[in-house]
């Protein structure tokens, strides 16, 4: 029962008793219309009244898009303390932010924010120079919905490529110049999706793509990645296809050259799990493509060479992954050595100085430790406290590398690390205005439902009291062999300092214990990323550090499915949820862009009779059921999301809207010209955290004072 007697808490936060309700109720949710859409998958009919919506190119769908943005907008500027919020978030944001440099022919490159400009700006310096601006993407357009997407340069640095990307898709330009003068070289190569730049000295890179999709390119499926190479001062449409295509259909393909320039690594998979390994000795002029592992069970990476030795990170054997070496006059998997054998953390390895830097995952923190080529170990590298370490990487003649720490109470800080003797100083400390001394992050481990343990970071104000009454958030994931490790995030800063509480889960399907923790979350063991996720929302109940009244939960892509699930199996267990750019129709994701890809975490409707129904009993869309009072909801998504196309969130909005039974508001926000999540401005990412938090405390009944 709610309390209307007002509470104001030491933390700046007052409760508001029944007003956040009275909005609510006067909610008019505009009007969807269904259809009789329905499709069979082994003799069971299945309704999908909402199947217009998955035309993005329709007039009717982008009317609704207007129409459902109109009343979440009006909802969210009736609630009086959001202009206070973005405020305080545009004084956060507002500071001096610079990336760890890179050396690249004779210059020092490194990117600069000057505080709240959209786009992080390109700069450049010699060795006792001064900077200066070598690209400026906020001159890609006026409103900086246009970012850079991608920067590699030829190995002498005097070519650069650049990737941008308009209004956050996928679909990307390739521009190449001179680095000396600036000036552009050749036409602008369009249509590129999922690709890096390799470059092959000075005379052209290799890159990948698909075929542009008839209709929309935004949600059309894309099947056959391609490799090519494009050879500098020709046009785009004389490249010449390297892999892929109709000889080897493979639905992704990346490429990399070894620093020595002598091979052309090239990577072949299906799925988002495992990979073919392919290698071609490019000094030889009749060298072919030769196939170093023929199958996509495991993982490979070429991570450097040395004369004919490959030394390969991969999972083969190795849950939790480790390096060998082979020669490569004979490079099959029989033949590996053990360089760094796998231990009971994951590895993760990168090269620098002639050395191997091996980054594991202990219980989802870094732990860094660096060896010579044999795999000796020479020490393990102090960090400055636990958290999160990147960056151990350099071209093999340096002695000094950059890397970055943070954690959710130390934002990130760049040090600069001599490989000779071990040594690391201090190279650049943020500018953000947060005091690490007033609040803690630590890990916790609770039991699941099938008593699996699984870790957790709690951060919060030091201080503050467990009873139950802090608004706290809950973040997951839980998928794709990602992990999640500890980072600063600025906009969070807003939840601790009113004495709220963050909690991040690392969930089964992640990476954090290897392979078979990822596999544990996958296919027809899904249900135990979501009984993870309920269990750590448990344990912040039982421990008192929040309420059903006061919990959040929050995940973006996978993640968003993760809290679509959460709420339709357990909706009375959060006041407010927050799916991001969700996967939240399971039985139709595969049918477009690359989703296919998906199949190895997810399964398909089509495998099996088994594996359909798995799907559609946790299916976030499928499983809302009428009468069900939902916790607070704010769907987010974006009209060039052409990863997880917005026709998920849109479906789900519209059945949620339709099916909902309670006071709370259950609604969608759609950004426009912005993607799946990366190269939004600055002014984008503030607008829509403003929004959340708004929203969050709002519903909570809760004001930011």
């Amino acid at each position: 029962m709610k309390r209307l007697l007002t509470l104001i808490l030491a933390s700046g936060i007052s409760y508001t008793g029944y007003a956040q309700n009275t909005q609510s109720k006067m909610l008019n949710y505009p009007k969807t219309k269904k259809d009789n859409t329905t499709d069979t998958y082994f003799n069971t009919v299945v309704e999908d009244p909402y199947r217009w919506l998955e035309n993005d190119m329709a007039e009717d769908t982008k009317a609704w898009v207007t129409e459902q943005n109109e009343v979440t907008q009006g909802y969210l500027s009736n609630i009086s303390f959001r202009d206070k919020i973005k405020s305080r978030l545009e004084t956060l944001w507002n500071y001096e932010r610079i990336s760890a440099p890179s050396k690249e022919g004779d210059y020092i490159y490194f990117s600069k924010n000057d505080g709240l400009q959209n786009q992080s700006v390109i700069y450049r310096q010699k060795k006792g120079g001064k900077p200066e601006v070598f690209l400026d993407p906020n001159k890609f357009s006026t409103d900086g919905t246009t970012s850079l997407a991608g920067l590699d340069f030829s190995k002498d640095g005097s070519l650069a490529a650049y990737q941008i990307s308009e209004g956050g898709s996928d679909w990307r330009k390739v521009i190449v110049m001179k680095t000396a003068d600036k000036s552009i070289v050749g036409e602008t190569l369009i249509d590129v999706k999922f690709s890096g730049i390799a470059w092959k000295g000075n005379e052209g890179f290799y890159y990948s793509s698909y075929e542009k999709p008839k209709g929309s390119e935004l949600s059309a499926m894309t099947q056959h990645h391609k490799l090519y190479y494009h050879k500098l001062g020709t046009p785009q449409n004389q490249d010449v296809l390297i892999f892929g295509g109709v000889t080897t259909p493979r639905r992704y393909i990346g490429a990399y050259i070894t620093e020595d320039q002598r091979f052309l690594v090239i990577s072949a998979a299906n799925s988002t799990s495992g990979n073919e390994l392919y290698i071609q000795d490019l000094k030889n002029p009749s060298g072919k493509i030769i196939s170093v592992v023929a199958n996509m069970t495991n993982e490979h990476q070429v991570l450097d060479v040395s004369g004919n030795t490959l030394f390969i990170e991969t999972n083969l054997k190795a849950a939790n992954n480790r390096v060998v070496k082979v020669d490569f006059s004979n490079p099959a998997p029989q033949n590996w050595v053990d360089v760094i054998p796998e231990t009971v953390n994951v590895l993760s390895a990168r090269t620098g100085g002639g050395k191997l830097f091996a980054n594991y995952l202990k219980d989802a923190t870094s732990l860094i430790m660096q060896y010579d080529m044999n795999g000796t170990l020479e020490r393990t590298i102090d960090l400055p406290g636990v958290g999160t370490a990147s960056g151990f990487g350099a071209k093999k003649t340096e002695n000094e590398l950059y890397f970055t720490f943070t954690s959710y109470v130390y934002p990130p800080t760049i040090f600069k690390y001599t490989i000779t003797t071990g040594k690391s100083e201090l190279y650049q400390k943020s500018g953000v205005k947060f005091d690490p001394a007033l609040y803690e992050s630590k890990q916790v481990f609770y039991n699941s439902k099938d008593g699996t343990r699984v870790p957790m970071i709690v951060t919060y104000k030091k201080g503050i009291k467990l009873d139950g009454t802090n608004p706290t958030m809950l973040y997951g994931y839980g998928g794709f062999n990602i992990s999640l490790t500890p980072a600063f995030s600025t906009s969070n800063i807003i939840l601790l300092e009113q004495g709220g509480i963050y909690a991040v889960a690392n969930l089964r399907g992640g990476g954090e214990y290897g392979e078979k923790w990822h596999v544990a979350g996958t296919k027809l063991q899904k249900q135990n990323v979501f009984d993870d996720f309920l269990s750590a929302a448990q344990y912040l109940i039982d421990n008192k550090y929040t309420s059903s009244a006061r919990l959040a939960i929050a995940g973006g892509s996978n993640g968003g499915l993760l809290v679509g699930a959460a709420m339709t199996q357990r909706p009375e267990m959060f006041k407010v949820a927050f799916p991001a750019v969700g996967v939240l129709d399971m039985l139709r994701y595969n049918k477009f862009t690359a989703g296919a890809g998906w199949g190895y975490d997810y399964g398909t409707a089509e495998d099996s009779k088994e594996m359909f129904q798995y799907l559609l009993n946790y299916s976030p869309y499928h499983a809302l059921k009428k009468g069900v009072a939902y916790p607070a909801t704010l769907v987010t998504t974006a009209d060039h999301d052409d990863r997880v196309v917005p026709a998920h969130s849109f479906k789900f909005a519209a059945r949620l809207q339709e099916f909902h039974s309670g006071d709370n508001p259950v609604l969608i926000r759609i950004e426009t010209k912005a993607g799946h999540g990366a190269g939004k401005s600055t002014a984008q990412v503030i607008a829509e955290q403003a929004d959340k938090w708004a929203f969050m405390f709002y519903n909570m009944g809760l004001t930011v004072k």
